[in-house]
């Protein structure tokens, strides 16, 4: 009982020196955000700008990236856009040191790009998890790499590397998703403890399910209308979805904090408490869904199809939230900005 005493003590002195340390202000800082032209990227570039940080923002698409910048400039925001490949290295340094020069040294780096793969392990390839743990692995490592000498030089730093509540359990049928965000999340938290001696805090991001409008874009095998309809219902459910909104607030504001890690959503923060409790039953219950509820390979094969391409077995109505999303977070392909420019 007496060291039961002690530790609750001990986590509530922790607790209450951690409320009395200054947060810390995004204002007139230069922030860059891979991914950063569309869902959970584009919502957090736009809470930003209110905060007044000036905002580095690297996609592939060149368009999806002149409606982000066209969006955020209107607002006062001043921006810089880079068009390119995050599984090219030479890209990666091309975006930070183009950004540095236009916006100033990188005070903040948001590690959040990624893809979605769906489908079933049998129409899985080798190139499938490369790609994967490239744009979540190795861009993760590289961007951050790019950043942490100027960070070390000036002793502060913010670095957030959103990966996923598939980091922390493995879904099936999402298999080089969660393999590399497992090592995603793995090299964020080594990161976090190497990197504090030079004043640079590192937090891991694990998003549950978000309403970002990021179903449209995710590719899908195998049977792959069975396939969007329970990836895109789950995603589109409140309570078992979150908002990207109060997603991208809850990120910032454990960045300000200097948090190690946050979970995100309540279904999510259960999930992860169970597996740590008791790894077995949740390993079962994925092998449950896996037999009982998701589909068996089949349909198009290994073949990749969008989601905004096999949405034929789920009404409209069913996702009209995160539907909603897409529309305002720039997951709908439109007519490119003919006169927009970096």
């Amino acid at each position: 009982m007496r060291n039961l005493l002690l530790g609750a003590a001990a986590v509530g002195g922790y607790l209450a020196w951690r409320a009395l340390q200054p947060k810390y202000d995004f204002r007139n800082r230069t922030v860059l955000i891979t991914g950063g032209s569309r869902g959970l990227g584009l919502v957090l570039a736009r809470q930003l700008a209110v905060s007044g940080a000036r905002l580095a923002l690297m996609a592939r698409d060149q368009d999806e990236l002149d409606r982000a910048a066209y969006e955020l400039r209107s607002r006062g925001t001043r921006v810089w856009i880079t068009a390119g490949d995050l599984k090219n290295r030479d890209d990666i340094g091309r975006f930070v040191a183009e950004s540095r020069a236009a916006l100033g040294p990188v005070d903040v780096l948001i590690n959040d790009a990624g893809i979605i793969g769906v489908g079933p392990l049998e129409e899985m390839t080798d190139e499938d998890f490369e790609v994967a743990l490239r744009t979540h692995f190795w861009a993760t490592l590289y961007t951050v790499l790019e950043v942490i000498p100027e960070m070390k030089a000036r002793r502060q730093g913010r670095i957030v590397n959103i990966t996923s509540f598939g980091a922390k359990i493995a879904v099936p049928h999402m298999l080089p998703y969660v393999a590399s965000k497992f090592a995603a999340a793995g090299l964020s938290e080594g990161l976090r403890a190497e990197l504090a001696k030079d004043g640079i805090v590192v937090t891991t991001v694990c998003p549950g399910l978000m309403r970002t409008g990021s179903h449209l874009n995710a590719e899908f095998k195998g049977r792959n209308d069975q396939e969007y309809a329970w990836f895109a219902l789950g995603n589109s459910i409140p309570g078992l979805s979150m908002s990207a909104d109060r997603a991208a607030a809850q990120i910032l504001a454990a960045c300000a904090r200097g948090d190690a890690q946050l979970v995100l959503t309540l279904p999510a923060k259960i999930a992860v408490a169970l597996e740590g409790i008791c790894p077995n039953l949740m390993s079962n219950v994925m092998a449950l869904l896996n037999r009982h509820i998701l589909p068996e390979p089949g349909g198009v094969g290994r073949r990749r199809v969008k989601g905004k391409d096999s949405r034929g077995l789920l009404p409209g109505a069913v996702t009209v939230l995160t539907d909603r999303a897409a529309a305002q977070n720039n997951e709908m392909h439109r007519t490119p900005l003919a006169t927009e420019s970096r």
